[in-house]
C-alpha cells in the first residue's frame, strides 16, 4: 500500500479565508492518514523552508498533494522538479486558484497562461475545484487526470445554526474591497455584511456587522440564508473577481453550509450547479430579484433547504469532498 503525503506551506500568519482551506485540507487529509510534510519556518525565511522540503521529497515513496498556488513560482518548480525527479513518488496538486483566470487586461496575459497550464500538466494529477474548472483545463490542453473537488471543506467548531424559522434574513462574508457591488445594492430586506476593509459608504439596509475570524465568524451568522456575490454590479456578477465565480469555488460558501445556512448565489457561478444539485439554496440572476426571491420562499420549503444545509455541511465538517477526491486521484 502507497504512503499519501501532504505539503504543508504555511503561506501566511494572517488568519485569511485563503490559508484557512490550505490549513484546512492539511488537517484533514492528515485524520484519514496522511502525513504532513511540513515546510519549517525559521530566521531564513520560507526559500530556507522549501529547501529543507526538496531535500524531504527526495526520500519519499507513494503519493504527494502539493496545493496550487502557494509560494512565489520559483518555489513552486522547486518543489515540483524535485518531487518528479523522485520516481517513487507520484505529484498531485490542488488547485485553490487560477491565476490565469484572472486580471486578463495584464500584458503578460498569454504568456503566463501557457506558463500556468504548462506547470499543471506537469503533475500526476489534478483536484480542480469542480466541473467547470475541469472542462476549462482540458479545453487549455492539459493531459493529466484531473477530478473535481465539488466544494471547500471546512473545519468548524461552533454549534450549527440549528433555527428553523424562515424570516427572509440574508448575510455576506468576504473582503469587502472586492464587492463593490454593496455599494449599489437597493434593497427592502436587511444584508447583514461580515468582513475586513469596510471603508465605503453603504445603503441603508446593508448592515455592517463587523470582522471575525474564519474560526470566530460561524457563531455569528444567525441567519436564514448567506449570499454568494462579487463584483462590481448588482445585474451581473461582473469584473475580474466577478467572472471568476463562473470557474472558482468560493469559500463562504463552505462557510454558509457548515454553519447550517443554506445559499443564495448567482445562477452562472460554478457552484450554482452544487447548490441545485444537493438542494442547499436558490439560483438568483441579479440581485434586484433579491427580495422577490426571498419572499417567495414558503416556510416548508426552507425547512428543507436548511435540512439538507446541515447534511451537506457536517460531511464539509468531515472533510469528506477533500478525502474522497483524493482517493480517487491516487487510484487513476
Amino acid at each position: 500500500m502507497s504512503n499519501n503525503y501532504v505539503l504543508a506551506w504555511h503561506d501566511s500568519e494572517k488568519n485569511t479565508g485563503g490559508s484557512k482551506a490550505k490549513q484546512d485540507t492539511v488537517y484533514f487529509l492528515t485524520q484519514d492518514g496522511v502525513k504532513a510534510i511540513d515546510t519549517p519556518y525559521n530566521n531564513w525565511g520560507k526559500v530556507y523552508a522549501s529547501l529543507t522540503a526538496k531535500y524531504r521529497l527526495s526520500s519519499l515513496n507513494g503519493n504527494l498533494l502539493i496545493q496550487y498556488p502557494s509560494g512565489k513560482p520559483l518555489l513552486r518548480r522547486l518543489w515540483l522538479n524535485a518531487a518528479k525527479h523522485n520516481k517513487s513518488l507520484k505529484t498531485f496538486l490542488l488547485i485553490h486558484d487560477l491565476e490565469v483566470l484572472r486580471f486578463h487586461n495584464d500584458a503578460d496575459h498569454e504568456k503566463k497562461r501557457k506558463e500556468e497550464i504548462r506547470f499543471l500538466d506537469q503533475a500526476d494529477g489534478l483536484i480542480a475545484l469542480n466541473d467547470k474548472m475541469k472542462s476549462l483545463l482540458t479545453q487549455e490542453g492539459v493531459q493529466a487526470p484531473i477530478v473535481s473537488l465539488k466544494i471547500w471543506d471546512y473545519h468548524n467548531v461552533q454549534d450549527f445554526n440549528t433555527d428553523y424559522s424562515y424570516r427572509s434574513s440574508i448575510c455576506y462574508a468576504g473582503n469587502l474591497t472586492k464587492s463593490e457591488f454593496l455599494t449599489k445594492l437597493k434593497i427592502e430586506n436587511q444584508l447583514h455584511v461580515f468582513g475586513p476593509n469596510c471603508d465605503k459608504k453603504l445603503p441603508v439596509n446593508v448592515i455592517y456587522e463587523g470582522e471575525y475570524t474564519p474560526t470566530e465568524l460561524p457563531a455569528h451568522l444567525d441567519y436564514n440564508f448567506g449570499l454568494i456575490w462579487d463584483g462590481v454590479s448588482v445585474d451581473t456578477c461582473a469584473g475580474n473577481y466577478g467572472q471568476y465565480l463562473r470557474y472558482n469555488a468560493p469559500h463562504k460558501a463552505s462557510l454558509y453550509l457548515s454553519s447550517g445556512l443554506p445559499i443564495i448565489v448567482w445562477e452562472q457561478a460554478a457552484i450554482a450547479d452544487f447548490v441545485v444539485n444537493n438542494g442547499v439554496g436558490k439560483t438568483i440572476s441579479r440581485l434586484g430579484d433579491l427580495d422577490n426571491l426571498l419572499a417567495s420562499i414558503s416556510q416548508d420549503e426552507f425547512a428543507i433547504m436548511k435540512k439538507n444545509a446541515i447534511n451537506v455541511g457536517k460531511k464539509i465538517r468531515q472533510g469528506y469532498y477533500i478525502k474522497d477526491a483524493f482517493q480517487h486521484l491516487t487510484q487513476i
